[in-house]
């Protein structure tokens, strides 16, 4: 087990909240303690004894405090191996305390960046003596206990309420683990923040990593690395899953494009179902009808907040998730029926401006596709105007075919998704899966819009269209042979508006 005796700690912290706990305990234990600056005061101030670094070190903090603990007599107490006869040795020489704990922070550089502080303010909140205290303390596990954030302080207090001031090899090593896991989260940060837009290298990190039931599959294990809590409220269910994960992300980006009063049901991270109304128990029939057998074990979510007269038409159904930024308490308790229904509060809309994945042997990246088309944005190319109702669908459906599987087609009556082909390998049979979808659920297409998420590279998907009564399409044009398609359009008495911005969801 290689147990080791804490009899010295050095302590320096930028957050000092709960740390009194862990001094007292540590003082009841013998252990004495060294410390900088404010630190030091607030140690004292619990009528503690505490010695000054700069007693230690025989040198004052100097450079603004830009170098209080970097010398000797610090790291050679925290790098010495104990089991070393000519480390012992050296240390006797030149006087040299061992330092048996280092409990340290670093200056909140992530949180002055996201204030939108000025660039000198930011590159002095770049801690040195900190990260060189924790890499030195994390380094030397098998003789030093770390406590590098206050995320350590609970299983640390812990640990030495239940077993005194001393440790195992198990436990500095688990220490050491989260200490490094702080260093490389902070260094990834202050990389970002130099590299900028450059993109010279993928450097990413997120912490809060949760085990979930499986991966995609039951033989895969899976788990989330992120804050759900910062974004969600649950009020009720089980835990989420890996797909439910997958779903919740897809139903997020989709109704963040929406003002208007808007209900969705995703099935395999795409639409089955979704309308924009004025009362919100009307938006979700609508939505129901496109794919009543699809919204089965769905992921619903709704940008208003959820009333009775939703909740009971909703409670009719079978679904995993519903999200909404929030329900009335009949409403609620209305859907609380079902105990394993997941029930979440989107508290915080705001996703992150670029995904990644991983492909091959790397990574790729990108900006989120965040572009949302206006009225201003459309471009008349037929003989041909779009009505303002149609122009209303027309932006409607683009909305949705955004964040629809390519190759996809999604056709749109009255703010209405009437149906969607979705992942096709030609646009055609994206086509037909959307048509024959909307007769099963028996909508009368005839004026109802077409949205494409990619250009037309032959005329032979508006001609389908027009046939099945399609009066209006938005596409974003750019095939050489757009012509033959607007040709189309033109002797059939559609209309086509284009948008100059594909939309591919691979």
């Amino acid at each position: 087990m290689e147990k080791r005796q804490i009899k010295k700690a050095l302590i320096s912290v930028y957050h000092k909240d709960n740390l009194d706990t862990i001094i007292r305990k540590l003082h009841d234990e013998g252990v004495e303690f060294i410390s900088t600056g404010g630190t030091q005061a607030f140690i004292e101030s619990l009528n503690i004894p505490c010695q000054a670094v700069e007693d230690l070190t025989d040198y004052p903090s100097i450079l603004g405090g830009r170098v209080k603990t970097l010398h000797p007599k610090v790291f050679g107490g925290i790098l010495s191996r104990r089991h070393l006869a000519e480390d012992k040795e050296q240390l006797a020489t030149y006087e040299i305390p061992e330092i048996d704990l280092v409990i340290v922070d670093l200056y909140p550089f992530q949180a002055t960046v996201a204030a939108g502080a000025g660039e000198a303010n930011i590159i002095e909140k770049i801690d040195i003596g900190g990260i060189s205290l924790i890499r030195a303390a994390a380094k030397n596990y098998k003789d030093v206990v770390i406590i590098a954030s206050q995320q350590q302080y609970e299983p640390f207090l812990s640990l030495i309420t239940e077993n005194g001031a001393e440790t195992t090899l198990k436990e500095r090593r688990w220490f050491a683990k989260e200490a490094f896991a702080v260093s490389s989260d902070y260094d990834a940060a202050i990389f970002n923040y130099f590299d900028a837009a450059e993109d010279s290298a993928f450097r990413y990190s997120e912490n809060n990593a949760k085990v979930l039931r499986y991966g995609e599959n039951p033989h895969q294990k899976g788990l989330y690395f992120g804050d759900f809590d910062e974004m969600f409220e649950q009020l009720q269910g089980k835990e989420v899953s890996y797909n439910n994960l997958l779903d919740i992300d897809a139903a997020v980006n989709l109704i963040n494009d929406f003002d208007d009063i808007t209900f969705a049901i995703l099935k395999h991270n795409n639409a089955c179902g979704i309308a924009s109304r004025p009362i919100l128990v009307d938006a979700w029939n609508a939505a129901l009808e496109a794919d009543p057998i699809s919204a089965f074990g769905g992921v619903l979510i709704t940008n208003a907040i959820v009333d009775l007269a939703a909740a009971e038409e909703i409670n009719k159904i079978f679904f995993e998730v519903i999200i909404a930024p929030d329900y009335d308490l009949d409403a609620l308790e209305v859907l609380s029926q079902k105990k394993n229904r997941i029930i979440l509060i989107l508290k915080n809309p705001n996703l992150k401006s670029r995904q990644f994945r991983s492909l091959l042997n790397g990574v790729l990246m990108q900006d989120k596709d965040i572009r949302i088309e206006t009225e201003d944005d459309l471009k008349v190319v037929t003989e041909k105007s779009p009505s303002e109702q149609e122009i209303e669908d027309l932006l409607f459906a683009n909305k949705i075919v955004k964040h629809t599987k390519s190759n996809a087609i999604v056709l749109a009556k009255n703010k209405q998704m009437c149906a969607s082909g979705v992942g096709q390998t030609s646009r055609v049979d994206a086509l037909k899966q959307a048509i024959d979808k909307a007769h099963s659920f028996d909508f009368d297409l005839q004026g109802a819009v077409m949205a494409s998420d990619a250009f037309f590279p032959f005329p032979d998907t508006v001609t389908i269209a027009a046939e099945a009564g399609v009066t209006a399409v938005i596409q974003p044009g750019g095939s050489i042979k757009d012509q033959d398609s607007i040709d189309a359009c033109n002797e059939r008495g559609v209309a086509m508006v284009t948008t100059g911005y594909r939309h591919f969801k691979h």
